[in-house]
Order: C-alpha cells, then sequence, then structure tokens
C-alpha cells in the first residue's frame, strides 16, 4: 500500500523523497501498461493463449495484469456458460481486486485523498473489477442473497467512477505520461454506466435514481467516444461497447436506428490494424447485415469462424447471425444448420436454440426428408424442458419460444403458421431486411403461401391468432415496400379483432407500435401520439415498455412524441 501524505505538511526532504517515489511509480506503471497492449495486441490478432501467457507471471503483482487477464477469463466465461468457467473467472476477477488494494485503493473510495497517479489507477481498476464480478455473481447464482451483493458491487463501482470523473475534471495538473490510460478507463466506466442506465424503463430508472444512480444517453455516448479515440488500454472496450449499442441494441430494444455510419467510422481503425481479428470481422458482418449486404454479411462471418480454431465460443456469436443470414435468404436448410450447431455447442440458450430448429423444420414441405432424420413436432416438445435462468430471471425470447412451443403438447398438434418469421419479427429482423426489397418480397410471397394453407384448412381454436399473425407480418412487408396504404390496413385488422384473439394477446399492443412507427414516417403526428397512447394502454407484455422508452429516445424529443 503507498503512503498518504499531504504534500504541504512535508519537510523539504519528505518533498523530494514523495517527487522521486511518484516517478519510481509512474516509471513502472508505464512498463506495466506498455505490457499489457502488447498482450492486448494479442489477443485482438486472435493469439488468444500467448496473451494469457504474457500477462500470467504478473497477476499477483501488477494490477493492469491482473485486471486484463481476470477480463479475457470472464469473456470466456460469459461465452462458454460453464459453470467451472464462471467459478474460475470470479476467482480470478477477486485476485485482481485484491491486487488493486494493494496497489493504493483507498478503503474508503476517497479518491482526493489519492496522492499518486498509480492510485487514481488502482481506483479506476477496482472500481471495474467491482462491476465485472458483479456480472459475474449475478451469472453464477440465482439467489436473492447474491444479486443484493452484486447490486451493492454495482453500486460501488459506480460511486468510484463518479468520484474519479469529477475528480480529474478539477486536477488537471496531475496529468502524467500514464493519464490517457486514466482516462480512457473512467471514459469508459462513467459512459457505459450512462449508457447502460438510460436503456432502461422510466419505471426502473425512477428506482435507481432513488439509489443514486442516473443515466444519460448522449452524455454516455460522449464519453465512450472520448475513450474510444486515441492509443490507451480501454479504447478496445469503448469501441466494442459503441459498436454493440449501434448493431445490437437498438435493434433489440428499439426500433432499429443505430447508427451504422459511426459504427463503421469506429471499425475502420481496427480493421486496418486486425484484418483477420475474429471480434472485429463479427461487427464487419453485423454491418453488412444492417445494410443489407447479406452474402457480404456471411462472407465476413465465415471469415470470422476461419481466423481463429481456440476460441470456439466466438463461432457461436457467428452461427447466431449466420442462421439469421440464412432465414432472411428463406435458405431454411442452412439456417437449420446452424441453428443444430448452436443446441449442441452453446449453452447460451438451449431452449431458443432448440424452437428454432423445430421451427425451421416445420418451414420445409410436408413430404421432404429432414435431415438427421429429426422430427419438428417432437423438437417442440422438448423446448419447455430446456428453461433456463440469466442472473434469476429466464430470457423473454426463451419465454416466447416456450409458449408457442405449447401448441405441440397435444396428441395431435396444431401447425404453426410461420414460427420463423415470428421470431424473426421478435428480433427486428424485418429492419434487418427493409433494404433490400428483393428480401422482403421473399418474405411476403411465404407468408401469403402461409395464408393460403390457413384458408385452406379446417377452422380451431387458433385459427384467428393465425390469421392475425399473419396481417401483422404481411403488414411489415407492405411498410418496407413503401405500400403504406395496404401496411395500415393490415395493422388495423389486427387491432379490430382483438376480442376474437384467444392466446396471442401481444399482437395487437405490437400492431398498434407498427401503426405509431408507420404514421410518424408519414408524418402523421396527432394521430402517431394517439395510437402511441393507445398502445400503451393496452400493451400485454411487460417488454414493450422498454420499447417505448427506446422509441422516445430515439425518434426524437419526449415532448414531441408524448405518451
Amino acid at each position: 500500500m503507498l503512503r498518504r501524505r499531504a504534500p504541504d505538511r512535508c519537510g523539504g526532504s519528505e518533498r523530494e523523497h514523495g517527487r522521486w517515489e511518484t516517478r519510481e511509480c509512474e516509471t513502472a506503471l508505464k512498463e506495466c501498461l506498455d505490457d499489457c497492449m502488447e498482450a492486448l495486441d494479442l489477443f485482438l490478432n486472435n493469439h488468444f493463449n500467448e496473451s494469457l501467457d504474457r500477462l500470467r507471471p504478473r497477476i499477483n503483482e501488477s494490477m493492469y495484469h491482473a485486471l486484463i487477464y481476470a477480463t479475457v477469463l470472464e469473456m470466456q466465461a460469459m461465452m462458454t456458460f460453464q459453470h467451472e468457467d464462471i467459478c474460475n473467472a470470479g476467482r480470478t476477477m477477486k485476485n485482481a481486486q485484491e491486487v488493486c488494494q494493494r496497489s493504493g485503493v483507498c478503503l474508503l473510495c476517497d479518491v482526493a485523498h489519492c496522492v499518486f497517479a498509480v492510485e487514481l489507477h488502482a481506483e479506476v481498476c477496482f472500481a471495474e473489477c467491482q462491476l465485472q464480478r458483479a456480472a459475474l455473481t449475478f451469472l453464477q447464482d440465482e439467489s436473492m442473497v447474491s444479486f443484493i451483493k452484486g447490486g451493492m458491487k454495482v453500486r460501488n463501482s459506480y460511486l468510484i467512477y463518479k468520484d474519479l470523473h469529477s475528480f480529474i475534471k478539477s486536477h488537471s495538473c496531475l496529468k502524467g505520461p500514464c493519464h490517457v490510460h486514466l482516462e480512457g478507463g473512467i471514459s469508459f466506466g462513467v459512459g457505459a454506466f450512462n449508457l447502460t442506465l438510460s436503456l432502461f424503463p422510466p419505471r426502473i430508472l425512477r428506482v435507481l435514481e432513488f439509489a443514486g444512480f442516473s443515466g444519460d444517453k448522449d452524455y454516455g455516448l460522449s464519453l465512450l467516444r472520448d475513450g474510444a479515440t486515441g492509443l490507451n488500454l480501454r479504447s478496445m472496450l469503448c469501441v466494442l461497447l459503441l459498436l454493440c449499442y449501434h448493431t445490437f441494441l437498438t435493434f433489440v430494444l428499439g426500433t432499429g436506428e443505430g447508427d451504422v455510419a459511426e459504427a463503421e467510422r469506429l471499425l475502420k481503425p481496427f480493421r486496418l490494424r486486425y484484418p483477420e481479428g475474429a471480434i472485429f470481422l463479427f461487427f464487419a458482418g453485423r454491418i453488412e447485415e444492417i445494410k443489407g449486404n447479406i452474402d457480404e454479411a456471411v462472407a465476413c462471418f465465415e471469415n470470422g469462424c476461419r481466423a481463429q480454431q481456440t476460441w470456439k465460443q466466438f463461432h457461436h456469436m457467428c452461427y447466431w447471425e449466420l442462421m439469421w443470414c440464412f432465414t432472411y435468404k428463406r435458405v431454411w436448410r442452412v439456417a437449420y444448420f446452424y441453428a443444430d450447431l448452436l443446441s449442441k455447442e452453446s449453452r447460451w440458450s438451449k431452449a431458443m436454440y432448440v424452437y428454432m430448429k423445430a421451427a425451421y423444420l416445420s418451414m420445409l414441405p410436408a413430404d421432404e426428408a429432414r435431415p438427421f432424420g429429426e422430427d419438428e413436432v417432437q423438437l417442440f416438445r422438448i423446448v419447455p424442458t430446456l428453461k433456463q435462468k440469466i442472473a434469476g430471471k429466464s430470457p423473454p425470447t426463451e419465454k416466447f419460444a416456450i409458449r408457442k412451443a405449447r401448441r405441440y403438447k397435444a396428441p395431435q398438434p396444431i401447425k404453426l403458421p410461420v414460427p420463423v418469421l415470428e421470431m424473426m419479427y421478435m428480433w427486428n429482423g424485418f429492419s434487418m431486411i427493409s433494404k433490400e426489397e428483393r428480401l422482403t418480397d421473399g418474405m411476403l410471397h411465404t407468408v401469403m403461401e402461409a395464408e393460403r394453407t390457413l384458408l385452406e384448412s379446417p377452422e380451431n381454436e387458433y385459427t384467428m391468432d393465425d390469421r392475425c399473425l399473419l396481417h401483422m407480418l404481411k403488414g411489415l412487408c407492405f411498410k418496407n415496400k413503401g405500400l403504406f396504404q395496404a401496411a395500415e390496413e393490415c395493422f388495423n385488422r389486427v387491432c379490430s379483432s382483438e376480442k376474437k384473439i384467444r392466446f396471442d394477446h401481444y399482437l395487437v399492443p405490437n400492431c398498434l407500435v407498427e401503426l405509431s412507427l408507420l404514421y410518424i414516417d408519414q408524418g402523421r403526428r396527432e394521430e402517431a401520439i394517439k395510437t402511441l397512447h393507445k398502445a400503451k394502454v393496452n400493451k400485454k407484455q411487460t417488454y414493450l415498455e422498454s420499447f417505448f422508452w427506446q422509441l422516445k429516445s430515439q425518434r426524437g424529443n419526449p415532448k414531441q412524441i408524448c405518451f
């Protein structure tokens, strides 16, 4: 632990000794940071084991070696989802936190008492360890005690980052040779907290604000952009978080209006420096996918799989995207192949993977042979047995898949009309194909065929629900093609059938949302506000609350779209 002295109370010799000690600490700190940057360079060039070998000898003495080593193991644990890997990552992160404490963390997290630069670095590393340990706590144990412990770690991390941010803004004179890494770490932490908290719906955010948290999306994005510029240890983390926001979160939680141009700008220098880097090939593929360039996206994801064979878990991210790419192309057999790989190799959501396998098989003609001799009915029936919990809750899409698969429990199950397209809608896939008309035309053809089949089939208890689903999907296709009047008619047909829907109650509020987005695109502001009001009152699924919040965030001032 470094000694803490107030410089103005020291005698001359004490001050000289303090300056010498500061220079010695900063020199050692710079050597550690340079070494960690080289290890990170190995990691980004797909040399994962070599990167860990470079860090391992100093993880008990250097806070940055300990933190980066533990971070890599945590990334691996989150991808494998193996209990053993999660526990190992947790132990390693706890050790990294202890190294940070020995390096100079204030016991009361009072950064105002930090005299030397190394102590400030220790504080930011400690905060990062706390945050990552909280994430592992949520994954490792579903109990309420663990949830409370994880929450306390998150709050502690948040307060440290907040204090550090205020401190460096008011003490610009403390800048030294390693200050760029310190600023990058603080920008990452404060930016990540602000962006993440801003994604919560207002109901939850009000509770978090009462506990001392606050979230400003624009401020968070600006800090992450600051952290992403220049060469510092956290610039890669800032870039990855921004890429995740623009290419994933805006699609999962919002209307799919991420800033693709900024994502391309952020990715470009890393693609030039690491042309075969699996992580950056993955995001390059995702950007092409969003732009509607599906063949280019497939090439990027396949190259990402070929680029390295050490961490197979990286392949799973590519398999998931490849599955959707071939879904957009309506190549059901190839999409099934990737869903099958995921169901056998990935532990993240077995229920979802098996559901998608069954869904793809159900899209094939009845007389066509099934791959591996599998039967979609049997697959649908085992989906509910594969449910799992993450941070104490089942993922919403997994719960949706289980609910839809219940139709196949009966001895004579009634077939789902287009389960693949319905799940594609849940993942905002119709926004993904909106840039390429031929993809939308293909989906419209599939919906129309399903509609004809439904009309020719005898009616049953699910008939009205299935008709409304097909109307909604048809409306989405018409909207993509710019046929707004036809799309409006489809959505209104679903809304007018509300009392006849028996099972899929999500259809009406979702169609009201789609109808309001249609009005916004046409400049029909008053009708959009009125429809959004109805959707908010009508919503049958709580996940729509997050959507409403992101809609206000992405489509302008809440006063302009007030509901």
